[in-house]
Protein backbone atom coordinates (compact mmCIF):
# COMPACT_ATOMS: atom_id res chain seq x y z
CA UNK A 1 0.00 0.00 0.00
CA UNK A 2 1.22 3.59 -1.23
CA UNK A 3 2.21 5.85 2.18
CA UNK A 4 -0.87 8.61 1.71
CA UNK A 5 1.32 12.26 0.88
CA UNK A 6 0.16 15.03 3.54
CA UNK A 7 0.43 18.56 2.15
CA UNK A 8 0.63 19.91 6.14
CA UNK A 9 1.47 17.98 9.65
CA UNK A 10 -0.47 18.90 11.97
CA UNK A 11 0.12 20.17 15.35
CA UNK A 12 -1.37 21.57 18.22
CA UNK A 13 -1.34 24.99 19.74
CA UNK A 14 1.04 24.47 22.96
CA UNK A 15 -0.11 27.33 25.79
CA UNK A 16 3.22 28.77 27.65
CA UNK A 17 2.02 26.70 30.33
CA UNK A 18 2.15 23.48 28.41
CA UNK A 19 -1.42 22.80 28.15
CA UNK A 20 -2.70 21.57 24.73
CA UNK A 21 -5.98 23.58 24.57
CA UNK A 22 -7.64 21.87 20.94
CA UNK A 23 -6.61 18.13 22.08
CA UNK A 24 -7.90 18.91 25.64
CA UNK A 25 -11.28 20.25 23.78
CA UNK A 26 -11.50 17.00 21.43
CA UNK A 27 -11.04 14.42 24.63
CA UNK A 28 -14.27 15.73 25.65
CA UNK A 29 -16.29 15.06 23.00
CA UNK A 30 -18.20 11.66 21.65
CA UNK A 31 -16.22 9.53 19.35
CA UNK A 32 -17.96 9.87 16.59
CA UNK A 33 -17.63 13.86 16.64
CA UNK A 34 -13.96 13.19 16.76
CA UNK A 35 -13.72 10.48 14.03
CA UNK A 36 -15.52 13.45 11.99
CA UNK A 37 -13.69 16.41 13.14
CA UNK A 38 -10.57 14.14 12.60
CA UNK A 39 -11.51 13.34 8.63
CA UNK A 40 -12.13 16.75 8.26
CA UNK A 41 -8.43 17.80 9.28
CA UNK A 42 -7.12 14.92 7.00
CA UNK A 43 -8.46 16.22 4.38
CA UNK A 44 -7.36 19.84 4.69
CA UNK A 45 -3.81 18.34 5.35
CA UNK A 46 -4.32 15.69 2.22
CA UNK A 47 -5.67 18.70 -0.08
CA UNK A 48 -4.08 22.22 0.99
CA UNK A 49 -4.87 24.66 0.06
CA UNK A 50 -8.58 24.12 -0.05
CA UNK A 51 -11.75 26.70 0.21
CA UNK A 52 -15.63 26.49 1.05
CA UNK A 53 -17.33 24.48 2.57
CA UNK A 54 -14.40 22.79 4.74
CA UNK A 55 -12.13 25.75 5.00
CA UNK A 56 -12.85 29.26 5.35
CA UNK A 57 -10.38 32.29 5.47
CA UNK A 58 -11.01 34.34 8.51
CA UNK A 59 -7.98 36.21 9.13
CA UNK A 60 -4.96 37.12 8.03
CA UNK A 61 -3.13 33.62 8.70
CA UNK A 62 -6.32 32.21 10.40
CA UNK A 63 -8.65 29.82 9.30
CA UNK A 64 -10.91 27.81 10.26
CA UNK A 65 -12.11 23.64 9.06
CA UNK A 66 -16.16 23.28 9.55
CA UNK A 67 -17.46 20.28 10.29
CA UNK A 68 -21.45 19.37 10.24
CA UNK A 69 -21.80 17.19 13.32
CA UNK A 70 -24.78 15.11 13.83
CA UNK A 71 -26.83 17.24 15.55
CA UNK A 72 -24.30 20.62 15.93
CA UNK A 73 -21.42 22.02 14.22
CA UNK A 74 -18.01 22.13 14.94
CA UNK A 75 -15.12 24.75 14.14
CA UNK A 76 -11.32 24.60 15.04
CA UNK A 77 -9.40 27.63 13.98
CA UNK A 78 -5.70 27.07 12.71
CA UNK A 79 -2.80 28.82 11.14
CA UNK A 80 -0.13 27.37 8.50
CA UNK A 81 3.76 27.60 9.36
CA UNK A 82 5.17 25.99 6.69
CA UNK A 83 4.09 22.42 6.29
CA UNK A 84 2.30 22.46 9.92
CA UNK A 85 -1.00 23.44 10.30
CA UNK A 86 -1.19 24.33 14.05
CA UNK A 87 -4.84 23.69 15.29
CA UNK A 88 -5.20 26.93 17.69
CA UNK A 89 -9.05 27.15 19.33
CA UNK A 90 -11.85 24.59 18.67
CA UNK A 91 -15.69 25.00 19.78
CA UNK A 92 -19.03 24.15 19.10
CA UNK A 93 -21.34 26.28 17.42
CA UNK A 94 -24.51 27.82 18.94
CA UNK A 95 -24.93 30.63 16.84
CA UNK A 96 -25.19 31.43 13.03
CA UNK A 97 -22.22 33.62 13.89
CA UNK A 98 -19.03 32.87 15.12
CA UNK A 99 -18.95 34.39 18.12
CA UNK A 100 -16.51 36.95 19.16
CA UNK A 101 -15.35 35.09 22.08
CA UNK A 102 -14.17 32.40 20.05
CA UNK A 103 -12.72 34.39 17.50
CA UNK A 104 -10.69 36.43 20.01
CA UNK A 105 -9.20 33.54 21.53
CA UNK A 106 -8.21 31.82 18.27
CA UNK A 107 -6.29 35.57 17.68
CA UNK A 108 -4.87 35.57 21.29
CA UNK A 109 -3.43 31.71 20.11
CA UNK A 110 -1.85 32.96 17.17
CA UNK A 111 -0.50 36.03 18.30
CA UNK A 112 1.07 34.20 21.24
CA UNK A 113 2.28 31.22 19.00
CA UNK A 114 3.88 33.75 16.53
CA UNK A 115 5.93 35.33 19.20
CA UNK A 116 6.92 31.89 20.09
CA UNK A 117 7.94 31.36 16.68
CA UNK A 118 10.72 33.52 15.86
Amino acid sequence: MADIEFILKVSFYRSEVGNEPVREWLKDLHRDDKRQIGEDIKTAQLGWPLGMPLIKKIDRDLWEVRTKLTDSIARVFFTVDGEHMILLHGFIKKSQKTPQKELKTALSRLATYKRGSK
